[in-house]
This record gives structure tokens, C-alpha cells and sequence, in this order.
């Protein structure tokens, strides 16, 4: 299959800050670990007594040391197996980060996964020029997919409702050109592509049973392109002309809040997950709305309160839009955001469940603002912490949370949290 580069200007490449190697529990194969072991790692004094790797829930992972990091993290925050071996000696969860591979039919779509610092902040060679390592990956995948996994139907728009892959395809690039369009403030963006989501889950695409009358192809295209011109009509211009979201929508969506910015493992990991009370606590504050924010990551502030995330951040700066911008064009053209890789969410659901990333991001940043930090970096900090859990934290998979994302959608608050907190 081939791997396609995303036509979205985004850079990357490691420059050894050693967060990944700090904050992910890495699962390793029985390969892996034969592998590792024949190291001779044994051998170094620093190594004596020190298990390579801790078996959780029949699972193995790589170790971490007291202060966080890895094992085989060194001093000069490189992975000594790298440094000793190259990077294929490397278990593939290390050699892959934050590389996304999302297959789309007859071919992969190569995507990034912003939680790395050096992918929120863009340094680096463009993806494209990185295509020889994505290929390596693609193989290997190839080679060990159950047969079938990788060729299945695309997802449904909803429903028994459903295009074939160029049609999604067709969905995604016109999504991305709305979230592309400068002339709007960001939050207006998304405002304006959930007004066409409402419209086309009203759409019948399969026409009735009559293929002639099918939304398909070139009828799609225009349809898109009809919806987006009424948007424009539709939706107010200032994000104060949209009424303020319910207390029902506020509550359940400081819940989904809560999810996308905790942090359950490695050096981030907050204080507020550390045992089942201290989580029942958190929960029930993230529930009530009031007085300090938990620390569900290590990165909020013991003072960080709840009334600080209902105050408006103000404009956003240029390199804040951009970052924005980069960040839901990857998800959408990747496909990062429906199907499998988001917890097989439909192609209408999944693009809200993105949107809903938008306000969590811009709320968080609201708290960290409080808590002292420049607005600019406050954005970024809080889309690595979503993006982190985005597609990837399986609570945000579960029944109960995919109902709360319904019940957000179904009455109406979601275009009015993209307002509310996008101001």
C-alpha cells in the first residue's frame, strides 16, 4: 500500500527532550525483549538489580527508574539502545513516535501525533521528506495484520449511511479547506463545519436504493460546496452573537475535559489519579464546576480554578492560530478521527468528538494562563495534553462517553462551547 504524505505543512523530527521516554508506558513484544536482554546491558554497573521491563495485566513494558524515565534513557536524554545499537534495536512504539500510519483503503495516510514537543512547535524536515521511514513501518505492519484488517469498508457517515473510501476522502479535503480558511477567527471555523455536519446528517446518500440518485462523487463535491457557501450565511460572525452552552452541555463536557487532560503514567502523571478515592474526588469536582481544578496532570497548578476557565482568553496570536490550524487538518486528513482509530467512531460523529477538542484545548489554556504561563505557550501546552488522549485514552472509548458526546451534540452545545470557549 502506498503511504501518503498530508498536503498540511507540518514539520518534524526528534530533538531529544526525552518527554516520550519519561511519559509512555512502552508495551514490548516477546522479540523485543529477547532481543534486549542479549544486549549485555547486564554487564554495566548501573544495570545491577535493574528489571528491564514490568509485566502489568499480562502485558510487558519497558521499566522506568524512580525519577520517570526509561531505563535505557541516559543522562544525554538519548536512548542508550539507539546510541548503542541504532534505532532498530529499538522496540517499534519508540521507533514509531509520533508517527501516525492510518490505512485508507489502498493506501496509508502518514499523520503525526502533536503530543511530541517538537510536533506542536514544528521543527524539524517536512513529513514528506520522512516518507522512507513511514514505508518501513507500513511493511512491517503489512506483514503482521490479520489478513483482511487493513482492506475493510471505510467507516460509516452514520448509521447504515455510508460512501466508499474516495468519497470519505472527498468529505475530508473539504473539511480541511474549511478549517484552512484564514479569513475566519479559528473557533468560527469550526462553527461553520459543524453547521454542514447538521446539514448532511439530514442527507440520504444512498438514494433511495436508486444508485443514479446517490450522493456520490461529483454530487457529493457540490453538495459540500453548498453547505459551505450557506455556512457562511448561517453562522454569526462574533462568537458573542452565539448564546451561551446549557448547564447539562457545560457539565458533561468539564467531564470529557477531565479525560482529555489527564496524564496516568510517567513523570506527568497528576496527583488527583494516584488511588481510587483521590480519582472519585476528581471526578465529582470536575462535576460540581467549582473551586480548584484537580491535578489530573502534573502541569496544573495546585491554584488553577475552575472560575479561571470561564474566563475569555482573549485574541490568540498568529503562531497560537497556526498551531490550531496544523493540529485538526492532521486529525482530518489523516483520518485519525473516525473508524478505527478513533475508537470506531462514525465519520459524523468523529469529526464532533475532534470539535469537542477544540474547546478542551482553549479551556485548559484558560487555567494555565491563571496559574502564571504566557498565553501562547498555555495553547500549546494544552493541544499536546488533548492531543495526547485523543484516539488513544480508552475511557474516552467507553459507552458512557461516547453518550455524553451524543447528548452534547444532540442538544445543540457543541457549535455553542466552540464559541463559548473559543472567545
Amino acid at each position: 500500500m502506498q503511504v501518503r504524505a498530508l498536503p498540511v505543512l507540518q514539520n518534524w523530527d526528534c530533538h531529544s527532550c526525552g518527554d516520550c521516554c519519561r511519559s509512555y508506558a512502552v508495551p514490548v513484544t516477546a522479540e523485543e525483549r529477547r532481543r534486549i536482554e542479549a544486549q549485555g546491558w547486564e554487564r554495566l554497573p548501573e544495570f545491577q538489580g535493574v528489571p528491564y521491563f514490568v509485566k502489568r495485566n499480562g502485558e510487558f513494558y519497558l521499566n522506568h527508574r524512580a525519577d520517570g524515565g526509561c531505563v535505557f534513557l541516559g543522562a544525554d536524554k538519548l536512548c542508550r539502545i539507539h546510541g548503542q545499537f541504532g534505532a532498530d534495536a529499538k522496540p517499534l512504539a519508540c521507533r514509531i513516535y509520533p508517527f501516525l500510519l492510518v490505512p485508507a483503503g489502498d493506501h496509508w495516510n502518514f499523520g503525526l501525533r502533536l503530543a511530541c514537543p517538537s510536533a506542536a512547535e514544528n521543527k524539524g524536515r517536512p513529513l514528506s521528506a520522512q516518507a522512507g521511514d513511514a514505508r518501513q513501518y507500513a511493511d512491517f505492519f503489512e506483514s503482521t495484520a490479520v489478513k483482511g484488517s487493513l482492506d475493510g469498508p471505510p467507516p460509516p457517515l452514520y448509521g447504515n449511511q455510508s460512501v466508499g473510501w474516495s468519497d470519505v476522502g472527498r468529505i475530508a479535503t473539504a473539511f480541511s479547506k474549511l478549517l484552512a480558511n484564514g479569513a475566519d477567527p479559528f473557533e468560527r471555523r469550526w462553527r461553520k463545519l459543524l453547521f454542514v455536519v447538521s446539514m448532511l446528517r439530514k442527507a440520504k446518500f444512498d438514494g433511495g436504493g436508486d444508485p443514479k440518485k446517490a450522493v456520490v462523487g461529483g454530487r457529493l463535491s457540490e453538495l459540500l460546496h453548498v453547505l459551505g457557501t450557506a455556512a457562511e450565511e448561517e453562522e454569526p460572525a462574533e462568537p458573542g452573537e452565539v448564546a451561551r452552552p446549557g448547564w447539562v452541555g457545560r457539565t458533561v463536557f468539564r467531564q470529557l475535559v477531565a479525560l482529555f487532560a489527564r496524564k496516568d503514567h510517567g513523570a506527568e502523571k497528576g496527583e488527583a489519579q494516584r488511588g481510587p478515592v483521590r480519582r472519585f474526588a476528581s471526578a465529582v469536582r470536575f462535576a460540581t464546576g467549582r473551586g480548584r481544578v484537580p491535578k489530573v496532570h502534573a502541569v496544573l497548578t495546585d491554584g488553577a480554578t475552575f472560575a479561571a476557565g470561564e474566563r475569555p482568553l482573549g485574541a490568540l496570536g498568529a503562531d497560537a492560530v497556526a498551531l490550531l490550524t496544523r493540529w485538526h487538518r492532521l486529525k482530518v486528513e489523516s483520518l485519525q478521527f473516525c473508524g478505527a482509530p478513533n475508537f470506531g467512531l462514525s465519520v459524523w460523529d468523529g469529526i464532533e468528538s475532534l470539535a469537542l477538542t477544540f474547546p478542551a484545548a482553549m479551556w485548559l489554556a484558560r487555567v494555565l494562563v491563571a496559574g502564571g504561563s504566557e498565553p501562547g505557550a498555555a495553547v500549546t501546552q494544552a493541544v499536546r495534553m488533548v492531543d495526547d488522549n485523543f484516539g488513544f485514552n480508552p475511557l474516552l472509548g467507553s459507552a458512557r462517553q461516547k453518550f455524553a458526546l451524543r447528548l452534547i451534540a444532540a442538544r445543540g452545545d457543541l457549535p455553542k462551547l466552540v464559541a463559548w470557549y473559543g472567545r
